[in-house]
């Protein structure tokens, strides 16, 4: 099937005017959740508040991720479009006020406000582009949107750093204003007003129990192991929390008449094993990729630039797979087997990559698996998301999409978590505790290279732990390659909206 001739539920213009706007919000959130990072030093050079640095990524990343099933539910009932302006606003009040903020207390809050928004611009960018289109074009362009995430894991930071040093940290803010404002102007010509007829009670205890949950759910997986030990009252006190509030959230979805996250989806095996296999695929990529670039520093003596740098050949085969996986998606009608084949071979290429790694293989080599790493990884993940929508009801299109950004959202902090807890545990094996503590509350993260002031112990210590992330992200991204062949293999049709599709024949 040609492009062409993918069904659409607007005129191709409009659906042009739509999707330009689709990925300008995208690329702005997609931005945003990394831009910061090379722009902290200044920040707390002017502001001051070191001891609450972390919490102006923290606080974008919660916010972000327990805000996206409000978004996926609240557009099933009252349409894409007004939840689509609630974001854009969100989003560009709180980019301003973050460059306006004037101690690092109002910066936080202020970065919490703009994740709000966010939450709703990257999960109403997936469920919007399954509206427009049908089966067989939603693959093609979540590909697109697979590939703009990995383009601004390696622009963000850069772009951060060249507006912080020609001009301030606060135009690392100020810059999603011209660009937002077109934004919403194109989501209001292009995406059509709809909305269901009915006016169901909206579950606002569900909201509250999920946030909550959520939160506490988030703050273990980010702080246990780094700011706080696995047992410690604070890290337990959360957990329970977590484990208290989402067990009566669930208590209250089944009960609910229209509940937040209907437990029927769950029945479906489409929807349960796509959204377990997401979850995996974010659990090994996390734990694999979190400390390449560390890597790269303590193996090979690059600076904090040059090694998120040396990522580029894994994203640019995530952005070519993504882009031609949805091509073959199309032509083929198949998704299933692109999935298990594109995680299975991602496994396999941290596989090798780890035992190159213990090899102490050359720059050149490591750079090499990395593109297969992003091929596997490319071909896998935008199809899982159209896996999940074709295999629900259209009335269930949003809030099963934003169910899915939140499980994938959990994997990834579960990945981090994992790869920190895996690290720390190889540091402390290798060094003793006094000398894992050591690296920790030393200076060393701030140089220009790692390699250049650790001991010869430590860099040993560093690849070797590094290494197990590797394989333990291998062995992740391999089970969900198995976890992934039990999906049904279904033909997908060109059809306008979400049908469940009938097994091939």
């Amino acid at each position: 099937m040609k492009p062409s001739s993918i069904p659409m539920s607007v005129p191709p213009r409009q659906f042009r005017i739509a999707f330009a706007g689709l990925l300008l919000v995208l690329t702005l959130a997609a931005l945003d959740q990394n831009i910061v990072t090379t722009a902290l030093p200044q920040i707390v050079a002017d502001l001051g508040g070191l001891e609450r640095l972390s919490w102006v990524v923290t606080a974008f990343m919660l916010t972000s991720t327990v805000s996206a099933p409000l978004y996926g539910k609240l557009s099933d009932l009252y349409g894409r479009r007004p939840l689509f302006v609630v974001a854009i606003v969100l989003f560009l009040v709180g980019s301003i006020l973050c460059g306006l903020a004037q101690d690092m207390l109002q910066l936080i809050v202020f970065r919490g406000i703009e994740g709000l928004g966010a939450g709703g611009l990257i999960t109403l960018t997936q469920i919007a582009v399954a509206d427009l289109v049908g089966g067989l074009g939603r693959a093609k362009y979540q590909g697109f949107f697979t590939g703009v995430f990995a383009l601004s894991s390696i622009a963000g930071p850069l772009l951060g750093g060249v507006l912080t040093e020609t001009l301030s940290w606060r135009w690392i803010f100020y810059v999603n204003i011209p660009f937002g404002i077109p934004a919403l102007v194109l989501i209001l010509l292009g995406i059509p007003h709809t909305r269901r007829r009915e006016h169901p009670p909206i579950d606002y205890s569900g909201a509250v129990l999920l946030t909550v949950g959520t939160t506490a759910l988030l703050l273990v997986l980010s702080w246990a192991g780094t700011l706080y030990a696995w047992l410690s009252p604070p890290v337990l006190g959360l957990a329970a929390t977590a484990l208290v509030f989402l067990v009566v959230f669930l208590w209250n979805e089944h009960r609910h008449a229209e509940p937040l996250l209907p437990l029927r989806l769950f029945a479906g095996r489409i929807f349960r094993v796509g959204v377990a296999t997401n979850a995996l695929a974010q659990i090994g990529m996390f734990c694999a990729m979190l400390f390449m670039p560390l890597y790269f520093q303590v193996r090979f003596g690059a600076g904090p630039t040059l090694a998120g740098l040396m990522l580029t050949p894994l994203m640019g085969g995530v952005m070519l797979a993504s882009v031609l996986g949805g091509r073959l998606v199309v032509a083929t009608g198949r998704i299933k087997g692109l999935a298990v084949w594109g995680l299975g071979v991602s496994a396999v290429a941290l596989g090798v990559l780890g035992v190159s790694a213990e090899l102490r293989a050359p720059a050149a080599w490591l750079e090499g698996v990395l593109v297969f790493v992003g091929l596997g990884l490319g071909a896998a993940m935008p199809n899982l998301t159209t896996v999940i929508q074709n295999g629900v009801e259209p009335r269930d299109l949003g809030v099963a999409t934003s169910a899915n950004a939140l499980f994938r959202s959990l994997g990834g902090a579960f990945g981090v978590a994992l790869a920190g807890a895996l690290v720390n545990a190889v540091l402390f094996a290798r060094l003793g505790a006094d000398g894992a503590l050591a690296l920790h509350t030393g200076g060393a993260a701030g140089s220009e290279s790692l390699a250049h002031v650790l001991s010869a112990p430590a860099i040993a210590a560093y690849e070797a732990a590094v290494v197990v992330t590797f394989l333990a992200g291998a062995a992740v991204l391999g089970l969900g390659s198995l976890q992934c062949a039990f999906l049904p293999d279904h033909r997908i049709v060109a059809v306008p909206h979400t049908k469940p599709l009938p097994p091939a024949g």
